[in-house]
């Protein structure tokens, strides 16, 4: 199954605590179907220091959320993906208006 959703895309989250919150994509792990949005899903993490960070101590960072979660953001309104031919190029479509994605 090939990810709809790819990196740099504005995503807007239809489930779980950060519900109806926007981001962009920040990266997208196809093998386990997940996607890190910036400053969706934060979590706290214990970091021991090293050499980035000479303090250490608590973080703040971006967890990974399903794909199946989120939907991308065109024109204000969220709208599924499809694909179609162009000439001989496969292009993503916004099914909800039919623009040209990529």
């Amino acid at each position: 199954m090939s990810m709809k959703i790819k990196k740099g895309d504005t995503v807007r989250v239809i489930a779980g605590k950060d519900k109806d919150k926007e981001g962009k994509v920040l990266s997208v792990d196809a093998k386990n179907h997940k996607v890190i949005v910036e400053n969706i899903n934060m979590v706290t993490k214990s970091q021991k220091p090293n050499a980035m960070n000479q303090q250490g101590g608590l973080i703040q960072k971006e967890a990974p959320i399903d794909v199946s979660n989120v939907m991308y953001l065109h024109k204000g309104q969220v709208t599924r993906i499809g694909y179609k031919m162009d000439g001989d190029k496969k292009v993503r479509v916004a099914r909800k208006t039919g623009d040209v994605l990529d």
